[in-house]
């Protein structure tokens, strides 16, 4: 495909992904850089075009389109001073809750700060004024059109979610900027929507009901810190599909005794075997929450690309990161509670994940008696808890909990922080999630995140606290260990390794915290039985970041096997 060819689709992608979005009408205002989208604008079939030369007066006359008709106006310009003329309509537009997608062109990265003319800094533009902006990149070969897609979907979505307003987008063209007129557009998978509002539309309950007749669907739980209402269990109940749960999403805890083989915690492990994949393809994938921690999970979604993959999320900016959502219903969760269901759940469908997950447990439970690392340490750890909350770090802790917290009718509530997924501030967040609930708290955390947040221990001599911190100590970032990087000799240690040789010992002294060391799992089930006495205890645990990689790999090798021989 030729770079032409190319920005012709991506052209016509943008224009008829804002009309599927519901867009009718645009106001361009003339101008060399933004020529492509003009182009596309003039021959989109379904979005009717209007030209105001002068930028002030063609902002505002979209402003009384968009007024008039109650549904988003699309507004283009060139680069340069043009897009700053928009400027007084966009204000009017914003506080009088009015919805504009504002599309400025813009030059090209290399011809920004440089001098080049009509080139000013347009990212932010129009600063509070907007409810969203994007910088999007380039329409170079290579980049995804699904991406596209999302962020246009997301601004006319956004645009029109109470309280409405404008929202902007800029659009960087590299020359020559001319397209092919004929050259016919063929739509991709197109993301569809359903309007928010205090309760399902009887067209997003149709559509949702005969979603869940499907016999081979999916329902994932993404992260979750509300309690499960009794309505939800019942729910899943009525639903008869596999429930893969997230650790965060707190379906794996104070699981009923009649839904412990439904709930499935294993599918980070099982889905990393091709095999059993491939035979548990869904038809239709429904989930709740933000996508959840696993990344063989993201790649399965990714290659299946499910017919409808239904996402429940309250905002506008949903969070589909592979770009395989087909539904977007924005609403919270609970609307499904109540939901009337023809249920049609294949029993043989549900059967293969039990029978896949109990190989699962077999297996581990074979390897944690066998093996000592890091993730069988974690998992002797989370054996231990009951009645108490538990905040595990981003790295490597959230993912040990993916892998080793199995679904148990115990009662733990897990937290993380993975909005960022960042590993700073994790100690101060477990002290403020332990003070609002006001029962035990306990943290997994590694050496670096401790480190990062070490003055966190403060908040217990403030204020009232009680919480247990098990910190693995393999001397770095464990976690870049799994990735490429580890490959590359050299540079590693000092780059992604960082070791620091730091103990922790002296830290409890001077926090007055109680602190004990365990190697083995023996040692630390002792340490975890024994009462505390002071309101922070520290248990240190030494690991080896090569040995962790070593065993690990010896548990996917060993599950491999079994689904590799297993029917």
């Amino acid at each position: 495909m030729t770079n032409r060819e190319f920005l012709t689709e991506y052209v016509s992608t943008f224009t008829h992904s804002l009309m599927h979005a519901g867009v009718k009408k645009a106001v361009i205002s003339p101008g060399s850089r933004s020529t492509p989208l003009a182009y596309a604008f003039m021959k989109q079939e379904g979005i009717k075009t209007y030209r105001q030369i002068d930028e002030r007066s063609a902002g505002f006359y979209a402003l009384g389109l968009a007024k008039a008709s109650n549904s988003p106006v699309v507004l283009i310009c060139t680069s340069g001073t043009a897009a700053a003329n928009y400027f007084p309509a966009i204000v009017e537009a914003y506080y009088a809750r009015v919805p504009l997608l504002v599309i400025t062109a813009d030059r090209p990265h290399e011809l920004r700060e440089v001098g080049a003319p009509q080139a000013i800094n347009q990212i932010n533009l129009f600063g509070s004024h907007v409810k969203w902006s994007a910088d999007l990149p380039l329409p170079e070969q290579g980049n995804r059109l699904d991406f596209l897609k999302r962020h246009l979907g997301r601004a006319a979505a956004m645009a029109e979610s109470a309280p409405k307003g404008p929202v902007h987008l800029n659009v960087p063209f590299r020359e020559p900027l001319g397209i092919d007129f004929e050259q016919p557009y063929e739509s991709d998978r197109e993301l569809y929507r359903f309007e928010s509002g205090q309760q399902l539309t009887d067209e997003a309950a149709g559509f949702l009901r005969e979603v869940f007749s499907h016999p081979r669907g999916l329902l994932i739980a993404g992260e979750n810190t509300a309690q499960i209402s009794s309505e939800q269990w019942e729910f899943i109940r009525r639903l008869g599909w596999p429930v893969l749960a997230d650790p965060l999403s707190n379906l794996r805890s104070n699981v009923p005794d009649d839904l412990m083989d439904v709930i499935v915690d294993s599918y980070d492990a099982l889905l990393k075997n091709e095999k059993f994949a491939d035979s548990v393809a869904p038809d239709v994938v429904v989930r709740i929450g933000p996508q959840p921690v696993s990344k063989p999970l993201s790649q399965f979604l990714a290659k299946n690309k499910p017919a409808r993959y239904v996402v429940i999320d309250e905002s506008p900016l949903f969070r589909d990161p592979q770009s395989a959502v087909t539904h977007h219903v924005q609403q919270h969760s609970s609307v499904l509670w109540e939901l009337s269901l023809e249920v049609k759940a294949s029993k043989h469908y549900l059967e293969q994940w039990i029978k896949a997950g109990e190989l699962v447990r077999q297996s581990m439970s074979a390897h944690c008696q066998q093996e000592l690392d890091e993730g069988v340490l974690a998992k002797a750890f989370f054996d231990e808890l009951d009645g108490c909350d538990l905040t595990v770090s981003s790295s490597m802790p959230i993912r040990d909990a993916d892998t080793y917290f199995q679904s148990t009718q115990r009662d733990v509530r897990i937290y993380a922080n993975r909005g960022a997924n960042g590993i700073d501030g994790v100690v101060s967040t477990a002290f403020g999630i332990q003070a609002a609930n006001q029962r035990p708290g306990y943290l997994l955390i590694g050496d670096l995140a401790l480190l990062h947040d070490m003055n966190g221990l403060l908040a217990s001599k403030l204020q009232a606290a009680e919480l247990t911190i098990v910190v693995m100590n393999n001397d770095g970032g464990g976690i870049f260990s799994y990735l490429p990087q580890s490959k590359e000799e050299r540079y590693y240690e000092e780059l992604f390794g960082t070791p620091t040789g730091i103990q922790f010992k002296a830290a409890a002294d001077m926090y007055d915290a109680e602190y004990f060391s365990a190697k083995t799992v023996d040692e630390l089930q002792s340490v975890l039985r024994t009462p505390k006495e002071k309101p922070v205890r520290i248990i240190e645990v030494e690991t080896n970041r090569s040995n962790n990689v070593t065993v690990h790999r010896k548990l996917w090798s060993r599950l491999d096997e079994g689904l590799n021989t297993w029917n």
